[in-house]
Protein backbone atom coordinates (compact mmCIF):
# COMPACT_ATOMS: atom_id res chain seq x y z
CA UNK A 1 0.00 0.00 0.00
CA UNK A 2 1.79 3.40 -1.40
CA UNK A 3 1.97 6.32 1.01
CA UNK A 4 1.01 8.21 -1.42
CA UNK A 5 -1.70 6.58 -2.61
CA UNK A 6 -3.36 7.32 1.20
CA UNK A 7 -2.12 10.72 1.21
CA UNK A 8 -4.41 11.71 -1.64
CA UNK A 9 -7.12 9.47 -0.11
CA UNK A 10 -7.12 11.22 2.79
CA UNK A 11 -6.96 14.93 1.45
CA UNK A 12 -9.77 14.21 -1.48
CA UNK A 13 -11.93 13.43 1.38
CA UNK A 14 -10.87 16.43 3.51
CA UNK A 15 -11.44 18.60 0.21
CA UNK A 16 -13.83 16.77 -1.43
CA UNK A 17 -12.97 17.33 -4.44
CA UNK A 18 -10.40 15.56 -6.89
CA UNK A 19 -9.66 19.00 -8.36
CA UNK A 20 -8.62 20.97 -5.36
CA UNK A 21 -6.50 17.50 -3.89
CA UNK A 22 -4.42 18.07 -7.20
CA UNK A 23 -3.68 21.22 -6.64
CA UNK A 24 -2.98 21.22 -2.61
CA UNK A 25 -0.93 18.23 -3.62
CA UNK A 26 0.66 20.33 -6.89
CA UNK A 27 -0.13 16.68 -9.09
CA UNK A 28 -2.22 16.50 -12.62
CA UNK A 29 -6.23 15.50 -11.45
CA UNK A 30 -5.71 12.50 -13.57
CA UNK A 31 -3.02 10.72 -11.29
CA UNK A 32 -5.03 11.57 -7.87
CA UNK A 33 -8.09 9.50 -9.93
CA UNK A 34 -5.41 7.23 -10.60
CA UNK A 35 -4.02 6.56 -7.31
CA UNK A 36 -7.65 6.25 -5.64
CA UNK A 37 -8.60 4.00 -8.19
CA UNK A 38 -5.18 1.92 -7.31
CA UNK A 39 -6.27 2.03 -3.70
CA UNK A 40 -9.91 1.30 -4.58
CA UNK A 41 -8.55 -1.81 -6.89
CA UNK A 42 -5.99 -3.30 -3.73
CA UNK A 43 -8.73 -2.55 -1.33
CA UNK A 44 -11.33 -4.21 -3.12
CA UNK A 45 -13.78 -1.43 -1.85
CA UNK A 46 -15.26 1.61 -3.45
CA UNK A 47 -13.82 4.69 -1.56
CA UNK A 48 -15.76 7.80 -3.35
CA UNK A 49 -19.31 8.68 -5.01
CA UNK A 50 -18.97 10.91 -7.63
CA UNK A 51 -21.95 13.21 -8.50
CA UNK A 52 -23.08 16.44 -9.95
CA UNK A 53 -22.98 17.63 -6.20
CA UNK A 54 -19.38 17.20 -5.90
CA UNK A 55 -17.27 14.21 -4.13
CA UNK A 56 -19.04 12.36 -1.28
CA UNK A 57 -17.21 9.12 0.55
CA UNK A 58 -18.68 6.41 0.38
CA UNK A 59 -19.88 4.36 4.10
CA UNK A 60 -17.11 1.72 3.57
CA UNK A 61 -14.68 5.57 2.50
CA UNK A 62 -16.28 7.26 5.57
CA UNK A 63 -15.14 4.29 7.73
CA UNK A 64 -11.65 3.81 6.34
CA UNK A 65 -10.76 7.40 6.23
CA UNK A 66 -9.26 7.69 10.24
CA UNK A 67 -7.22 4.35 9.39
CA UNK A 68 -6.06 6.35 6.28
CA UNK A 69 -4.89 9.30 8.67
CA UNK A 70 -3.57 7.11 11.67
CA UNK A 71 -1.25 5.10 8.97
CA UNK A 72 0.33 8.60 7.33
CA UNK A 73 0.90 9.84 10.93
CA UNK A 74 3.07 6.86 11.76
CA UNK A 75 4.53 6.84 8.34
CA UNK A 76 5.59 10.59 8.80
CA UNK A 77 6.81 9.43 12.47
CA UNK A 78 9.09 6.54 10.63
CA UNK A 79 10.75 9.24 8.65
CA UNK A 80 11.35 11.83 11.39
CA UNK A 81 12.59 8.97 13.47
CA UNK A 82 14.59 7.49 11.15
CA UNK A 83 16.33 10.52 9.75
CA UNK A 84 17.45 11.73 13.57
CA UNK A 85 18.67 7.74 14.28
CA UNK A 86 20.10 7.19 11.00
CA UNK A 87 22.32 8.98 8.21
CA UNK A 88 20.42 8.56 4.87
CA UNK A 89 23.33 7.29 2.01
CA UNK A 90 22.75 7.06 -1.28
CA UNK A 91 23.08 10.08 -4.31
CA UNK A 92 21.25 12.90 -4.53
CA UNK A 93 21.67 14.97 -8.15
CA UNK A 94 21.11 18.27 -8.18
CA UNK A 95 20.94 21.36 -10.45
CA UNK A 96 21.82 25.05 -10.31
CA UNK A 97 21.73 27.46 -11.86
CA UNK A 98 25.42 29.41 -12.51
CA UNK A 99 23.96 32.72 -10.46
CA UNK A 100 23.55 30.80 -7.54
CA UNK A 101 26.31 28.06 -8.20
CA UNK A 102 28.74 31.35 -8.24
CA UNK A 103 27.59 33.24 -5.21
CA UNK A 104 26.10 30.11 -2.91
CA UNK A 105 27.45 26.77 -3.71
CA UNK A 106 30.33 26.95 -1.58
CA UNK A 107 28.41 27.25 1.60
CA UNK A 108 25.74 24.94 0.42
CA UNK A 109 27.88 22.44 0.00
CA UNK A 110 29.62 22.63 3.41
CA UNK A 111 26.11 22.59 5.06
CA UNK A 112 24.70 19.77 2.92
CA UNK A 113 27.98 17.69 3.46
CA UNK A 114 27.46 18.58 7.41
CA UNK A 115 23.74 17.54 7.82
CA UNK A 116 24.35 14.60 5.14
CA UNK A 117 27.61 13.10 5.86
CA UNK A 118 27.17 9.94 3.83
CA UNK A 119 24.76 11.36 0.67
CA UNK A 120 26.89 12.05 -2.50
CA UNK A 121 25.87 14.79 -4.19
CA UNK A 122 26.08 15.03 -8.47
CA UNK A 123 26.21 19.10 -9.57
CA UNK A 124 25.52 20.19 -12.38
CA UNK A 125 24.72 24.00 -14.04
CA UNK A 126 22.95 24.64 -16.49
CA UNK A 127 19.63 27.28 -17.26
CA UNK A 128 16.42 27.02 -15.77
CA UNK A 129 14.51 25.44 -18.41
CA UNK A 130 16.85 22.96 -18.79
CA UNK A 131 17.06 22.40 -15.60
CA UNK A 132 13.10 21.89 -15.04
CA UNK A 133 13.31 19.21 -17.81
CA UNK A 134 15.53 17.29 -16.37
CA UNK A 135 13.65 16.97 -13.24
CA UNK A 136 10.42 16.48 -14.58
CA UNK A 137 12.46 13.92 -16.54
CA UNK A 138 13.98 12.31 -13.19
CA UNK A 139 17.47 13.07 -14.36
CA UNK A 140 17.80 15.26 -11.24
CA UNK A 141 16.30 15.62 -7.95
CA UNK A 142 16.48 18.91 -7.11
CA UNK A 143 16.79 22.39 -8.36
CA UNK A 144 17.84 25.80 -7.51
CA UNK A 145 16.99 28.19 -10.24
CA UNK A 146 15.36 31.54 -11.14
CA UNK A 147 11.67 31.42 -10.22
CA UNK A 148 9.22 30.70 -13.82
CA UNK A 149 5.60 32.68 -13.36
CA UNK A 150 4.07 29.23 -13.69
CA UNK A 151 5.79 26.10 -12.63
CA UNK A 152 4.86 22.83 -14.42
CA UNK A 153 1.68 21.02 -11.99
CA UNK A 154 3.79 18.23 -10.67
CA UNK A 155 6.59 20.65 -9.48
CA UNK A 156 6.64 22.09 -5.92
CA UNK A 157 8.80 25.75 -5.44
CA UNK A 158 10.06 27.18 -2.60
CA UNK A 159 11.48 30.53 -2.39
CA UNK A 160 15.00 31.37 -2.39
CA UNK A 161 15.85 34.69 -3.01
CA UNK A 162 15.43 37.81 -4.97
CA UNK A 163 18.73 39.95 -6.71
CA UNK A 164 18.01 43.19 -8.50
CA UNK A 165 19.94 43.25 -11.84
CA UNK A 166 22.11 46.11 -13.12
CA UNK A 167 23.39 46.93 -16.72
CA UNK A 168 27.20 47.38 -16.24
CA UNK A 169 29.76 48.40 -18.76
CA UNK A 170 33.36 48.66 -19.07
CA UNK A 171 34.72 51.53 -17.09
CA UNK A 172 35.75 53.97 -19.09
CA UNK A 173 35.22 57.64 -18.80
CA UNK A 174 34.45 58.32 -22.46
CA UNK A 175 31.39 56.43 -21.79
CA UNK A 176 30.11 58.25 -19.03
CA UNK A 177 26.35 59.46 -19.77
CA UNK A 178 24.01 60.79 -17.55
CA UNK A 179 21.59 58.36 -18.49
CA UNK A 180 21.43 55.72 -21.35
CA UNK A 181 18.16 55.89 -23.45
CA UNK A 182 16.91 52.25 -24.61
CA UNK A 183 18.40 53.15 -28.61
CA UNK A 184 21.58 54.03 -26.93
CA UNK A 185 21.87 51.06 -25.53
CA UNK A 186 20.42 49.29 -28.35
CA UNK A 187 23.44 50.58 -30.66
CA UNK A 188 26.14 48.71 -29.11
CA UNK A 189 26.26 44.75 -28.33
CA UNK A 190 24.10 43.59 -25.17
CA UNK A 191 25.56 40.42 -23.36
CA UNK A 192 23.42 38.28 -20.84
CA UNK A 193 21.27 34.72 -20.19
CA UNK A 194 20.46 32.10 -23.08
CA UNK A 195 17.41 31.94 -24.93
CA UNK A 196 14.15 31.06 -23.05
CA UNK A 197 15.92 32.12 -20.02
CA UNK A 198 13.77 35.35 -17.79
CA UNK A 199 16.77 37.31 -18.98
CA UNK A 200 16.58 36.81 -22.17
CA UNK A 201 12.59 37.12 -22.25
CA UNK A 202 12.77 40.21 -21.16
CA UNK A 203 15.48 41.64 -23.32
CA UNK A 204 13.24 40.84 -25.78
CA UNK A 205 10.95 42.98 -24.73
CA UNK A 206 12.77 45.73 -24.08
CA UNK A 207 14.04 45.79 -27.18
CA UNK A 208 11.20 44.81 -28.91
CA UNK A 209 11.35 48.76 -30.39
CA UNK A 210 14.74 48.15 -31.64
CA UNK A 211 14.96 44.76 -33.03
CA UNK A 212 16.43 46.01 -36.13
CA UNK A 213 19.39 47.44 -34.61
CA UNK A 214 20.22 45.57 -31.10
CA UNK A 215 22.49 42.33 -31.41
CA UNK A 216 22.10 40.46 -28.50
CA UNK A 217 25.09 37.76 -27.29
CA UNK A 218 24.31 34.65 -24.77
CA UNK A 219 26.15 32.70 -22.57
CA UNK A 220 25.58 30.43 -19.77
CA UNK A 221 28.36 31.24 -17.76
CA UNK A 222 28.71 33.85 -15.57
CA UNK A 223 32.30 34.18 -15.29
CA UNK A 224 32.37 34.28 -18.79
CA UNK A 225 29.79 37.19 -19.23
CA UNK A 226 31.85 39.25 -16.34
CA UNK A 227 34.63 38.88 -18.60
CA UNK A 228 33.67 39.34 -21.50
CA UNK A 229 32.22 42.92 -20.30
CA UNK A 230 35.18 43.69 -18.15
CA UNK A 231 37.23 43.26 -21.72
CA UNK A 232 34.86 45.97 -23.41
CA UNK A 233 32.53 43.53 -25.86
CA UNK A 234 29.10 44.89 -24.67
CA UNK A 235 26.93 45.90 -22.23
CA UNK A 236 25.53 43.27 -19.95
CA UNK A 237 22.23 42.71 -17.61
CA UNK A 238 23.55 40.79 -14.39
CA UNK A 239 22.29 40.05 -10.95
CA UNK A 240 24.15 42.87 -8.51
CA UNK A 241 25.95 40.24 -6.40
CA UNK A 242 27.83 39.06 -9.43
CA UNK A 243 29.20 42.17 -10.27
CA UNK A 244 29.87 44.06 -6.74
CA UNK A 245 33.74 43.20 -6.79
CA UNK A 246 34.02 44.25 -10.35
CA UNK A 247 32.18 48.12 -9.55
CA UNK A 248 34.44 48.08 -6.26
CA UNK A 249 37.50 47.71 -8.07
CA UNK A 250 36.72 50.08 -11.10
CA UNK A 251 36.47 47.20 -13.98
CA UNK A 252 33.31 47.84 -14.59
CA UNK A 253 30.76 50.80 -14.15
CA UNK A 254 27.59 50.81 -13.52
CA UNK A 255 24.97 52.15 -16.59
CA UNK A 256 22.18 54.38 -15.80
CA UNK A 257 18.86 54.11 -17.71
CA UNK A 258 15.52 54.83 -18.80
CA UNK A 259 13.95 51.84 -16.90
CA UNK A 260 14.30 49.87 -14.23
CA UNK A 261 16.10 46.66 -15.07
CA UNK A 262 13.87 43.54 -13.88
CA UNK A 263 14.32 41.61 -10.65
CA UNK A 264 15.60 37.86 -10.61
CA UNK A 265 13.27 35.42 -8.01
CA UNK A 266 15.12 31.89 -7.24
CA UNK A 267 13.60 28.81 -6.08
CA UNK A 268 14.34 25.33 -4.94
CA UNK A 269 12.32 23.10 -7.05
CA UNK A 270 11.07 19.42 -6.05
CA UNK A 271 8.86 16.60 -7.88
CA UNK A 272 5.64 16.99 -6.10
CA UNK A 273 5.16 12.83 -5.75
CA UNK A 274 8.54 12.79 -4.35
CA UNK A 275 8.41 10.44 -1.03
CA UNK A 276 11.76 11.12 0.15
CA UNK A 277 11.83 14.11 2.48
CA UNK A 278 15.70 14.88 1.50
CA UNK A 279 14.67 16.98 -1.11
CA UNK A 280 12.49 19.51 0.86
CA UNK A 281 15.57 19.54 3.68
CA UNK A 282 17.71 20.57 1.24
CA UNK A 283 15.95 23.24 -0.23
CA UNK A 284 14.85 24.23 3.70
CA UNK A 285 18.42 24.26 4.78
CA UNK A 286 19.28 26.54 1.08
CA UNK A 287 16.37 29.19 2.53
CA UNK A 288 18.17 29.37 5.83
CA UNK A 289 21.41 29.79 4.56
CA UNK A 290 20.25 32.49 1.97
CA UNK A 291 18.51 34.13 4.56
CA UNK A 292 21.18 34.97 6.65
CA UNK A 293 23.50 36.24 4.09
CA UNK A 294 26.44 33.59 5.04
Amino acid sequence: MRIRNLSSFVKVARLGSFRAASVQLHVSQPAISARINALEDELGVSLFRRGKSGTDLTEKGGELLPLAEKLLAIAQEMQLQAGQKQQQKGILKIGIADTLAHLWLTPLLQLWQQQHPQISFELTSDVSPVLIKQLQQHQIDLTLMVAEQTNPHAVIAQSLCSYPQVWVIKADDRLKKSCWSIREMASRPILSFPRDTSPWHYLQQLFKSEASQAVIHTCSSVASLISLTEQGLGIALLPLPLVEKQLARGSLALINTEIEPLTLDFCCCWRADEESLLPKSLADSATAVMASGK
